[in-house]
């Protein structure tokens, strides 16, 4: 265990997760005592952010909230594929409830209940070829336990990104050279199994979860993940959420996701999302990863973005550019309200592997039950 190492970067992930939180939320105007004699002054620089997107011309279709598939009920007995998504829905919300009787008696009005996503990642670059990576995650709620304990399993990583991220990123290692789809690193990526206690400190600022579990067969964990939510003026919001876990084997891993959104009500909104990284288990100090983008929503549950990436790391005190570069990605359910594809194309260098520019392509398939 690395303490000298993991203590300053503890303080640097913190304050800048908690002074940025502060700083963003200290923009928020409060209530004059005359609102009739009190004008918004709107000067600053994070004001020229909504006058440059209203001044900036566009062809793009107007926002909307129309389905555009058949909702789950009305396709529930159709075909194979519907009855089997059926089928394992309802298998997961008796194994919930089975769960949850062990904890005590269950209120009928408040049933266990189990959400599972299976996801299927593909990536293509010219130089990494093709890789496959599925993924699974899933979490029974227990409600017997004051609505506060739940179960979650499979790829922890999914939960260490932001809820709203911009495009297909995965933490996990790359597949073994040669190897388009690792089914020992697979597996291992979906092992994980914990036992999470959430809101389990009232009276606190910000949302909470500390989960105790296993992850890649036997390293034991803790993970506690704090978040916040502040509504600013002039139509800002900003989100920041801490995450820090400690394993047996895995040892440090700190993560601080923040993301400032400029949003009005039924237009596309600007977003910038930045996460910092830090991990035993990774060689450099700190990484970081920045996404800033446009997104739009052309029916329901549809979203299409586009923007500029950047990402680093900092080693020897020293902060490095190492990938940049334009993005888009878009996602929608399809055929069924159940099922979901998103296709991300990127333009990125490396600078240190020496690559220039060159494109890649993701496409994940996610069927949720």
């Amino acid at each position: 265990m690395q303490i000298n190492r993991i203590t300053p970067i503890l303080l640097l992930s913190l304050g800048i997760g908690m002074s940025s939180s502060m700083s963003w939320a200290n923009s928020v105007t409060d209530a004059p005592d005359n609102p009739a004699d009190t004008e918004p002054n709107h000067s600053g620089l994070l004001d020229q952010i909504p006058r440059l997107i209203d001044a900036t011309p566009t062809i793009l279709p107007e926002q909307s909230d129309e389905a555009i598939v058949p909702s789950m009920t009305e396709t529930e007995n159709n075909s194979w594929a519907d009855k089997r998504q059926k089928g394992i829905r309802e298998w997961a919300d008796r194994t919930a409830h089975k769960i949850d009787n062990w904890f005590g008696k269950t209120d009928p009005d408040q049933p266990a209940n189990a959400t599972l996503r299976i996801i299927l990642d593909n990536s293509w670059d010219k130089y990494e070829t093709y890789e496959i990576k599925p993924r699974i995650r899933g979490k029974i709620k227990l409600p017997t336990l004051e609505q506060k304990l739940s179960l979650v399993f499979g790829d922890d990583s999914l939960d260490n990104e932001l809820d709203t991220n911009a495009a297909i990123t995965n933490e996990n290692l790359d597949n073994t050279r040669d190897k388009n789809l690792d089914i020992r690193r697979t597996r291992e990526n979906n092992s994980s199994f914990a036992l999470r206690w959430s809101e389990f400190a009232d009276g606190l600022p910000f949302d909470t979860d500390l989960d105790l579990g296993v992850r890649s067969g036997d390293d034991i964990y803790a993970r506690a993940k704090i978040s916040r939510d502040w509504t600013m003026e002039n139509d800002f919001s900003f989100h920041a959420e801490q995450i820090y876990r400690y394993g047996l084997q895995s040892e440090n891993y700190l993560r601080t996701n923040l993301e400032l959104i400029h949003a009005r009500p039924n237009q596309a909104f600007f977003s910038n999302q930045l996460s910092l990284t830090y991990a035993d288990e990774q060689e450099d100090d700190l990484t970081w990863d920045n996404y800033t983008f446009r997104q739009h929503q052309f029916f329901q549950e549809n979203r299409f973005n586009y923007g500029i990436y950047t990402g680093g790391y900092l080693e020897d005190k020293d902060l490095h550019l190492n990938r940049w570069g334009p993005y888009v990605s878009w996602r929608q359910p399809f055929l069924r309200e159940w099922f979901f594809v998103q296709a991300d194309l990127n333009y990125l260098n490396d600078d240190r592997l020496n690559r220039s520019h060159y494109l890649g392509a993701l496409v994940r398939m996610e069927a949720i039950f």
